[in-house]
């Protein structure tokens, strides 16, 4: 029997570790254990090597070197711009703002500070997932002390206008946030030029290892520490660095942002073709996000009369690894907070699925997958009783 294709379309959710990441790891598990924080001179390269990453990472993002602070990830990277902002700055105010559609780690950091006395108000967005610079603007008050909002939404690829939600921001005196964990690596950064004045950062979704982020905080930004205890991280963010994960996604990033054009125009192309042959031989197919302002290997679709769940089992049955909007929640499949907050129905939310383009994919994977989609989707709609009764009725 033949070995089932693998074809990986979930680059959005994680990426494999490359090789050369690894390698830069690998003495730091063995060799050049010390502890960065002891005086003698066997800790000296352990220290300077997460100083060398802490550059390669300022330099990708347009920061200086002390702005940058290493965390476990993205998730505690927004917890702590979030939370370290908002109970830094609450004798000056209590109103944050943020979108409906921030990933988990932003909006339920709002939630628990909701809870603890601060008013957060969700800004809507279009149908492409876009977020109004109007609506930002006519939201602040004379309390807000923070804007939170994401460079590129991770299901459906939208890339919101960061510089200019920046320029408002700096004018008002607030702070300026943005979860950039599916930007960094896919579309240039710079922090001045964008008025940023923090993002978190991951670096497992640019082929760095699972576990390892970073906070840029700008230099001036009043802000709590998260993480008590030692005074690593130059006071900001204690317990012992993960070296290794540190001088992975120093060298993941660098990587990642040395050919970022190029990087992104293979994969917008491959993209392009895929969102074409699903629109031109699938019908009742919906790109969800924004057709050109999106990342460039982010594919989103909603098929009518189908749970995305059952696309993804079938999928999985040919080898392909791809993701949906739809998600267990409480015993019960809940519609994405992303597609229902662009004003998608019930039942279109449940039918989508996500295909996230990568360094593993192929000009044959994407040949590949139209055929298995065009299968699949044949197929469930040939189970459903409603997309029956659609046809009878003459498409009505």
């Amino acid at each position: 029997m033949e070995d089932k294709k693998f074809v990986y379309m979930d680059h959005a959710a994680t990426t494999f570790t490359k090789k050369e990441v690894l390698d830069e790891m690998l003495p730091y598990f063995t060799e050049e254990f010390g502890n960065p924080s002891s005086v003698y001179s066997f800790s000296r390269a352990t220290k300077k090597a997460v100083e060398t990453a802490r550059e390669k990472v300022a330099k990708a993002i347009g920061a200086k070197d002390d702005e940058i602070f290493f965390t476990g990830g993205g998730s505690e990277a927004d917890n702590w711009a979030i939370k370290g902002v908002a109970f830094a700055n609450r004798k000056k105010g209590n109103h944050i703002i943020t979108t409906k559609i921030e990933h988990h780690a932003v909006l339920h950091t709002c939630e628990f500070l909701e809870k603890n006395g601060f008013e957060v108000t969700y800004l809507p967005v279009d149908e492409y997932g876009m977020v109004s610079v109007d609506d930002v603007k006519n939201a602040i008050t004379d309390k807000t002390i923070l804007i939170s909002v994401m460079f590129a939404n991770n299901e459906v690829g939208t890339i919101e206008p960061i510089k200019e939600i920046g320029k408002i921001a700096h004018e008002k005196g607030i702070y300026f946030h943005t979860d950039a964990v599916q930007a960094v690596g896919n579309v240039p950064i710079d922090v001045n030029d964008m008025n940023i004045d923090l993002l978190s950062l991951a670096g497992h979704k640019f082929y760095g290892p699972k576990g390892v982020g970073a906070l840029y905080i700008r230099k001036g930004v009043k802000i709590d520490n998260l993480v008590h205890g030692g005074g690593q991280e130059r006071g900001r963010r204690a317990g012992t660095e993960n070296i290794p994960g540190i001088v992975g996604l120093g060298k993941a990033i660098e990587m990642a942002t040395s050919d970022i054009e190029g990087h992104s125009q293979k994969l917008r192309t491959m993209r392009d073709k895929m969102i074409k042959g699903i629109q031109e031989n699938i019908p009742y197919a919906k790109l969800n996000g924004h057709r050109e302002k999106r990342l460039p290997g982010n594919i989103n679709f909603s098929f009518s009369f189908i749970e995305g769940e059952s696309m993804l089992l079938l999928l999985d049955q040919k080898g392909i690894c791809a993701s949906t909007g739809s998600a267990c929640s409480s015993g019960s499949l809940e519609p994405s907070h992303v597609l229902m907050a662009m004003g998608l129905p019930h039942e279109l939310a449940h039918g989508s699925i996500r295909l996230t383009l990568g360094d593993l994919t192929k000009e044959e994977d994407i040949d590949y997958v139209l055929d298995a989609l065009k299968e699949v989707v044949s197929k469930l709609r040939g189970m459903s009783p409603l997309y029956d009764d659609f046809i009878k009725n003459g498409g009505k």
